[in-house]
């Protein structure tokens, strides 16, 4: 099977045809031909205007449901969504009904995934049942293709149990995940802790408790000598905190959500229970300090938080709604919209790049002989998102009828296509 991507402007450092505009002929999922004009039959042609291909895309925290809460998400319609939003790989967190904290679970995820359009990569649980009172066979997930280990939604509390986590990784390199959060300060804070949460009556969660979890966990991967991703960072200090490890040459990365840097709590206002998320909606002014840590390099990707609910989890009193919103179909056209400044290099990195660096996955190249992971997107598309265009299994996202510039068209996982219609 041939496909056949007519004039499309390479947006990859890493390959040699990086910034020019070149027809791709890829032959059974692999690239054979990059040249100005391929005159050669294929089975799917690729042509439209303003047309680019970056190195595929991948997300490093989406909850796919499955198993045990398919009634939210499976792994095809999570795959289906990630697909339609330019990705070809996505980690899926443990989070499910049963953890995924065995090798059994591991290979349960990988092997249901082989035949969808994204490659699924599982990530373990650092802790038994995502509970944070055992450590889990790391090891043994880890032989299994867990890509890296974290407890999710369920941020590891215990400094000792961490440090152990830390210092077991080690042994394969391996990465662990954090979503940045003390539990125990303001536990029962449902938005950010300040003026909005005042005037809604909501109680209120500090930046601290996010603030706190990030200076340990630096001082506790300092002491490892291990590696550290924290995920969802909200807070300006946590930036400065991570900026200060990475000059220090400490192996600490973050990434930050689409949604943290669209919206803020004063979006809360009408009780809008999508925009109840975790972490929370920060202030207009943390947010610009969330976009400068983007284009200055200090935030490596953007992570989704693909959180999908179904419809009694989101319609009930905002102190009953499940935190998150689905993400991964939007992802591109927030950041494209938001940061109309950001380079094309910048943006390759921060959908694709940095991640594979960091969890060691295989930099995926666009040149001849290479196996192909590409991501099709129209920069200048405007385009208003639709519930009934939606590909998860949820609908829960605050998005609905918003207005982007950029567009995904579609991938090219080896010799999987999937475009968008």
């Amino acid at each position: 099977m041939k496909t056949l991507i007519q004039q499309a402007f390479i947006a990859d450092s890493h390959s040699p045809h990086h910034g020019t505009i070149k027809d791709i002929l890829i032959d059974d999922g692999i690239i054979t031909n990059i040249a100005d004009n391929i005159n050669e039959a294929a089975d799917t042609v690729i042509n439209q205007q303003n047309l680019h291909a970056s190195s595929g895309w991948v997300d490093i925290f989406s909850n796919f449901a499955d198993p045990g809460y398919e009634y939210k998400e499976t792994l095809e319609t999570g795959a289906n969504a990630a697909a339609a939003g330019g990705y070809t790989d996505v980690f899926v967190i443990p989070n499910t009904k049963p953890a995924v904290d065995i090798k059994a679970q591991v290979e349960y995820i990988s092997q249901k995934s082989k035949s969808l359009p994204v490659n699924i990569l599982p990530i373990g649980a650092v802790t038994k049942n995502t509970d944070g009172k055992d450590l889990a066979e790391m090891y043994d997930m880890h032989s299994s293709g867990a890509i890296a280990f974290s407890d999710g939604t369920h941020p590891v509390q215990s400094a000792g149990l961490l440090l152990k986590a830390l210092q077991y990784v080690k042994a394969f390199d391996g990465v662990i995940i954090q979503v940045p959060d003390d539990k125990s300060v303001g536990a029962n804070g449902l938005i950010n802790e300040g003026i909005i949460s005042t005037r809604l009556g909501l109680p209120g969660k500090p930046m601290m408790a996010e603030e706190l979890i990030i200076a340990r966990d630096i001082k506790l991967a300092r002491y490892a000598e291990s590696k550290i991703h924290f995920t969802g960072i909200t807070s300006p200090k946590s930036i400065d905190y991570i900026k200060r490890a990475k000059d220090s040459g400490l192996n600490v990365t973050c990434s930050v959500t689409p949604y943290h840097l669209f919206f803020s709590d004063e979006d809360l206002l009408d009780y809008d229970t999508n925009l109840k998320v975790y972490p929370p909606l920060r202030t207009k002014n943390d947010i610009n300090h969330l976009k400068n840590a983007v284009l200055d390099g200090t935030i490596d990707c953007i992570a989704t938080h693909h959180m999908p609910h179904e419809y009694d989890s989101k319609i009930v009193e905002f102190e009953y709604a499940k935190y998150g919103m689905i993400g991964l179909e939007t992802a591109y056209a927030i950041i494209n919209t938001i940061f109309p400044e950001l380079s094309k290099d910048k943006l390759a990195a921060l959908f694709s790049g940095n991640a594979r660096k960091i969890f060691g996955l295989n930099q995926s190249l666009i040149n001849v002989g290479e196996k192909s992971s590409i991501t099709l997107y129209n920069p200048s598309t405007q385009w208003t998102l639709a519930e009934k265009n939606i590909l998860s299994k949820s609908k829960n996202t605050a998005f609905i009828n918003k207005t982007f510039t950029g567009k995904v068209v579609g991938i090219i996982n080896g010799k999987k296509v999937f475009l968008n219609k």
